[in-house]
């Protein structure tokens, strides 16, 4: 591996603490069985001292089953990473169907005493008490992706910026449309789980963002992360919005039945930017046949990421390229923006 955490320029460190058929569309896939591209995961180098071989130790992993192509390409890219150190034994426990199944699981996983566990929860505040009692156990964990709100119950942290996706994405729209002198422009928002933080976040971004032009959501919806969530929601926006200038909308995954629902109802007057940066939306985008014209990422190459940096922590190292000795508390990646004109670099990332 030739840095844990490849193109630091990315993140933020914190240290201490085409139109086609609408049925087509929603059958369309994001990949869930795509093995990770080599961008997305990071092979031991030589050259790296982190690479170098160290106390093999034994990494336990969690997160919810592979329900859409985002999730599947976390875990996918979680075995990768640890498939590419000698020393990493990778043990993955089911995480069942909610929270209560999956803190079941990993109570099992405390048992076996890993070195270290990395953890993408089905909700932060439901598996805080989890991760607390892991770290009271002497086991460092790994926070993945869907925050614990107390910092006592994970050694690192590492997440998307998703007040930042919110914020990329508010500002596209924001100048496309002064671009194109809209005065007054009708928004429509589809979000994801709006129980979880990150959507909240997310929204929360996208509105702040949005009030520097003047602008604000005239309708917005929840989805749930799925293409049939996806169409079922932006049926009731475009019902709801006989005239619209521009979407957002929260997660690629569901944007499938996003672009389906559109494409059933003929509609195109106006443009929409997605999120998290699936391969689909990204050849969407560089084609430019459909309303989707940007999306702003979400890497699930964070997983990768995550299982570097949780062997450093199991063996005591730090970051090579860091002065200081350990590990940081949190990692934050930042959420950027993808158009037609950039399409082709960023398509080795899409998942």
């Amino acid at each position: 591996m030739t840095n844990p955490i490849p193109d630091t320029s990315r993140r933020r460190l914190l240290f201490g603490g085409t139109a086609i058929a609408a049925g087509a569309l929603l059958t369309a896939c994001t990949s869930n069985e795509q093995t990770p591209t080599p961008a997305q995961t990071k092979g031991a180098d030589d050259t790296n001292p982190n690479a170098a071989a160290g106390k093999a130790v034994t990494i336990g992993f969690s997160a919810p089953a592979a329900d859409h192509g985002w999730i599947a390409a976390i875990t996918n890219n979680a075995k990768a990473q640890a498939g590419a150190y000698k020393d990493v034994t990778f043990k993955q426990v089911e995480a069942g169907k909610d929270a209560a199944a999956q803190r079941a699981a990993l109570d099992t996983l405390i048992a076996e005493k890993p070195d270290v566990i990395v953890l993408l929860p089905h909700d932060g505040k439901e598996l805080n008490a989890f991760g607390l009692k892991a770290m009271e156990a002497g086991i460092p964990v790994v926070n993945l992706d869907r925050a614990f709100p107390d910092a006592l119950a994970y050694r690192l942290q590492i997440k998307g910026d998703n007040y930042g996706m919110g914020v990329a994405a508010g500002h596209y729209i924001g100048k496309a449309l002064k671009a194109k002198n809209v005065a007054s422009p009708i928004i429509g928002e589809i979000a994801g789980m709006d129980e979880l933080e990150l959507t909240q976040e997310r929204s929360a971004g996208f509105k702040a963002a949005l009030a520097t032009y003047g602008f604000a959501v005239a309708n917005r919806r929840a989805a749930r992360f799925t293409a049939d969530s996806g169409q079922k929601e932006a049926q009731n926006l475009l019902q709801a919005l006989p005239k619209i200038d521009a979407v957002w909308n929260h997660d690629d995954d569901q944007g499938i039945g996003v672009l389906a629902a559109i494409t059933a109802a003929n509609r195109s007057e106006f443009f929409m930017v997605g999120g998290a940066g699936s391969k689909k939306a990204i050849e969407d985008i560089a084609a430019d046949k459909t309303v989707l014209k940007a999306t702003v990422t979400y890497s699930p190459s964070m997983a990768s990421s995550a299982i570097s940096l949780a062997r450093l922590i199991a063996q005591g190292r730090g970051m090579s390229d860091l002065v200081e000795l350990q590990v940081p508390k949190e990692v934050i990646l930042a959420s950027e923006t993808i158009t037609k004109e950039n399409a082709s670099t960023y398509l080795k990332l899409g998942f």
